[in-house]
């Protein structure tokens, strides 16, 4: 991507070097990447990096260390913190998610213009370890997530290099997506998608909630898709194979890859986020149209997504 002398975003809380406390959980609805390893806790979806976490949650295993329970990270319930120093690369990755959040800022406001509607951008939260938000306490072992209850998303930098060493998933455009995505989570609770859709999923069996689960994440995709269409409208910014790397992330992280990874076979009805294929169709579809009217992911018949 062609970044250079772009604005960088103001909405960021810088909170790297801080171990986060607990605060309440229930007080939004949180959302994260999906695919890796995405589950649920109190109708909450959020994404796990690590094929480790995602044996843990698919085999049933207690997952209260890596989100709201007692952490080694944490230090009482209270905020701590620790010896980290900001690497070189940390930093760039650092200036560049502002640069894309601030990207998403200018896309989405002009859209919601669009709709007649105003645009309110969220803040994007920069921690390592554990952190804390309005939907709970977290470590970096969920990945990215967004929370609407203080409509931030949560990113630790460690992530975009388990992207590359881990899953294979490497290139500007492709964190780019990462980004995207947790904002295209914002862009439906501001639409009231988001807190519907979780609405109808804590009053649905575990298989159809998941279905609906599936349903948030592929438009989730499609609305990164959008974004990128727009930017690279209003800013030529994609460089050749920049679209590409961003394809392969997506199918990277598809429930069938994932579960086959972490346990030797795939259960579809334990899919929240969505096989490869469908997260690359979404994904192309707003890459390729920057339409909006083309991303209701919850009209189609579920074999159809």
């Amino acid at each position: 991507m062609r970044l250079n002398g772009r604005r960088e975003s103001s909405n960021v809380e810088d909170r790297r070097g801080r171990s986060g406390g607990r605060l309440p959980g229930g007080l939004g609805s949180l959302s994260g990447l999906g695919g890796l390893g995405g589950f649920k806790k109190g109708g909450l979806s959020i994404g796990a990096i690590i094929v480790i976490v995602i044996a843990t949650w698919i085999f049933g295993g207690d997952l209260s260390s890596i989100f709201g329970g007692g952490s080694p990270l944490l230090n009482n319930g209270t905020a701590t913190e620790t010896s980290y120093t900001p690497t070189a690369e940390d930093e760039e990755l650092a200036r560049f998610s502002r640069q894309i959040l601030a990207s998403t800022e200018d896309v989405w406001t002009q859209e919601f213009e669009k709709m007649g509607k105003t645009y309110r951008a969220p803040t994007l939260v920069l921690f390592t370890g554990a952190v804390e938000s309005a939907c709970g306490q977290a470590t970096s072992a969920v990945g990215p997530f967004y929370c609407s209850g203080d409509e931030k998303l949560y990113i630790d930098l460690d992530f975009f290099r388990t992207m590359r060493h881990n899953l294979g998933a490497d290139g500007d455009f492709a964190y780019a997506y990462v980004i995207a995505h947790e904002v295209g989570h914002h862009v439906q609770h501001l639409l009231g998608i988001l807190e519907s859709g979780h609405s109808q999923m804590a009053q649905m069996s575990k298989t159809e909630a998941n279905k609906t689960s599936v349903r948030i994440e592929l438009q989730a995709d499609f609305l990164a898709g959008v974004w990128g269409y727009h930017e690279n409208q209003l800013f030529n910014s994609l460089d050749d194979g920049d679209i590409e790397e961003a394809i392969n992330a997506a199918s990277k992280i598809g429930d069938d890859i994932l579960q086959q990874q972490g346990q030797g076979y795939v259960v579809p009805d334990a899919f929240t986020h969505g096989r490869a294929d469908q997260r690359m169709k979404w994904l192309k579809r707003g890459l390729s149209t920057g339409d909006l009217s083309l991303g209701d992911t919850f009209s189609p018949r579920y074999e159809q997504l």
